[in-house]
């Protein structure tokens, strides 16, 4: 009796060749064929789920970004009842890259970003989706904070949600470069963060458990 295929466990298998590929040699290095040939399934079946390298590229982050959501769930339900500051922390601490899921999504992000300025296939992706719901997010996040007098009154949370990714982002490059060390950026984020919150939610000085 033929075996069942797991479709899902399918594309999981060559999504997960894709950024082991990508996190060893670099997304310019990502062909249909070197993913095919790292998950140990043959080209036609890695282009039978995805069509094009944009497409399993973009599903690539996709996948990423819900188990980055999963990972700062995690995070947050360790700390019941916290505050708007520290679901902000958590998210911070979760998006830079200083670990393997972590450095993965950052360094998978930015080269697609990069390459996506001079590949059409991958220009045509819409890659900045998942950007755009984590900013959505963040801002609800900080309007809930203006709201319960967390924030201070004169930032807007649109505004800072923009401010914050940008700045994360900047920190997680210099991360993955070597210019600064994870205590260092964290030192800049904690220092932003005590410009936007008000009262006793401000700084501590210390970077949340796991970063």
């Amino acid at each position: 009796m033929p075996r069942t295929v797991d479709h899902a466990q399918r594309r999981t298998q060559i999504i997960e060749a894709l950024l082991r590929v990508a996190g060893r040699d670099g997304l310019h290095a990502v062909t249909m064929r070197s993913v095919a040939a790292e998950a140990g399934v043959s080209l036609r079946l890695v282009q039978y789920y995805f069509h094009s390298k944009g497409r399993l590229v973009n599903t690539a982050l996709t996948h990423l970004e819900e188990r980055s959501n999963r990972r700062w769930a995690e995070r947050m339900a360790r700390e019941p009842g916290g505050s708007a500051r520290a679901a902000v922390e958590g998210f911070l601490a979760e998006a830079l890259p200083t670990d393997e899921h972590s450095r993965a999504f950052h360094l998978v992000f930015a080269s697609f970003a990069v390459l996506a300025m001079t590949d059409p296939g991958l220009a045509e992706q819409p890659f900045v989706a998942g950007t755009d719901r984590i900013e959505r997010r963040l801002t609800d996040l900080l309007a809930r904070a203006r709201d319960d007098g967390e924030l201070a009154p004169d930032r807007d949370p649109a505004a800072e949600a923009a401010r914050l990714l940008a700045l994360n982002h900047g920190l997680g490059t210099d991360l993955l470069t070597g210019r600064r060390t994870p205590d260092s950026a964290w030192a800049v984020l904690a220092y932003h963060l005590d410009q936007v919150f008000t009262g006793a939610d401000r700084a501590q000085g210390r970077s949340p458990d796991g970063l």
